[in-house]
């Protein structure tokens, strides 16, 4: 331990020698001040930076990418984005009331229309299905005897008309014979309706017997399973959900400015994250004739074919859909462009630093913009990074973009 001595002619002390934690709080105040001198140099003002400050080699800056303004092909087209959906979806809900008894499909199995997916308990039904056939017999026995009753009325009034007429009965007795067979023609009548009466609910027995088995009501595939048997289901309740997937839907807000110029039966090209890399085919199938008044767009329904099925429902996907205009124009890379409130600029990158610049747009595609005004021919601007700059900010370019590496 370093100790303080004084000699008998001096009143100050002599120094005193740093111990290891004093030397450990120097290093420590050191590098803090050197971390926040680094942190001023680089949010150094832009003032600062034009006002005779010069960067050393390689500089300190924001690293970003950067490409030329040039001449090249352009086609206007809009990127239409979404969530695909199926243009047919179906919730299998039961028509009757019940206990679910079986389920016989799970999710991800196809389905044909009219198999049977699952059986509500029928029992009840069965027996009242037995009771009415029974009814039924007995009320088509009840017509047979009713028509020999006429069959036989009739015989009788024939006899009794004959000996009538040879004046052998009085007038009575004919009389009370054709009373007896307007009788048995009436009991025949009902005993005929009692039969369709009791055909008729045969019939409604069987509809709702037929209504226990639940049957798809179309192709596809069982997409969500709502219950389990021995659930107790009501008309109303869902048991599965089957979603055809032959053809997908997107369906997307389109500008005002841009819906004029999408044409009914216009093709497109469909990209979804899931799958990068491959492109699927899509078609505009329908434009909305109203506009939102909030948002002044306009919705368009795009339909994608998906025979193989490889697209699923709900997957995010992007449409770009070509508007038809074509032309050579000064152009630069989408990712170059930057948005400051309403005004529309890019960084030009002149000796290491990046200067917004106002410019003029006309037509736009996936990956390029074409420029009217603000840019000349082989004006470096940045691209990657280009949203993180401020207005004079030093930068560093580690890496540029010419058009072979974008066409490709």
């Amino acid at each position: 331990m370093a100790v303080s001595e004084f000699s008998a002619g001096d009143p100050s002390p002599s120094l005193t020698v740093p111990g290891p934690m004093n030397r450990k709080l120097v290093l420590a105040g050191v590098l803090l001040a050197g971390l926040i001198t680094f942190r001023l140099y680089q949010e150094w003002p832009a003032d600062d930076a034009t006002a005779g400050f010069q960067m050393p080699p390689g500089g300190f800056g924001r690293s970003v990418s950067s490409a030329q303004a040039e001449y090249g092909g352009v086609s206007e087209a809009v990127t239409l984005v979404g969530a695909l959906r199926a243009q047919e979806q179906v919730d299998v809900t039961p028509r009757v009331s019940g206990r679910v008894e079986t389920i016989l499909v799970d999710i991800g199995d196809a389905v044909r229309a009219g198999d049977l997916l699952a059986q509500i308990e029928d029992d009840e039904l069965q027996q009242q299905l037995q009771q009415s056939e029974a009814a039924l017999d007995v009320n088509r026995a009840m017509v047979q005897q009713r028509e020999l009753e006429l069959r036989n009325q009739e015989v009788n009034v024939e006899r009794a008309r004959g000996l009538h007429e040879s004046g052998l009965t009085s007038a009575e007795d004919l009389e009370q014979a054709q009373t007896r067979y307007d009788v048995a023609r009436a009991q025949l009548n009902l005993a005929r309706a009692q039969l369709v009466q009791s055909e008729a609910s045969d019939r409604e027995l069987r509809i709702r017997l037929d209504q226990m088995s639940i049957t798809a009501p179309m192709n596809g595939f069982v997409g969500r399973r709502w219950m389990d048997p021995g659930a107790l289901v009501s008309s109303n309740t869902p048991i599965v959900t089957i979603v055809n997937l032959t053809t997908l839907e997107l369906v997307a807000a389109v500008a005002e400015r841009d819906i004029v110029k999408v044409e009914s039966g216009a093709l497109g090209t469909v990209y979804v994250d899931a799958l990068p890399g491959e492109e699927f085919a899509g078609r505009v199938a329908r434009i909305s004739p109203l506009l939102d008044a909030q948002t002044r767009t306009a919705q368009v329904e795009i339909v994608v074919p998906n025979p193989d099925y490889r697209l699923r429902a709900e997957m995010f996907a992007r449409v770009e859909l070509s508007l038809g205009s074509n032309r050579e124009a000064l152009r630069i890379p989408r990712q170059a462009l930057v948005v400051r409130g309403e005004d529309e600029g890019v960084f030009v990158l002149r000796d290491d630093v990046a200067y917004f610049t106002e410019i003029e747009t006309g037509l736009s595609e996936a990956d390029w913009i074409e420029i009217t005004s603000g840019l000349n021919p082989g004006d470096t601007v940045a691209t990657m990074g280009a949203n993180l700059l401020r207005d004079g900010d030093p930068v560093r370019v580690v890496g540029s973009q010419d058009s072979e590496e974008s066409e490709s």
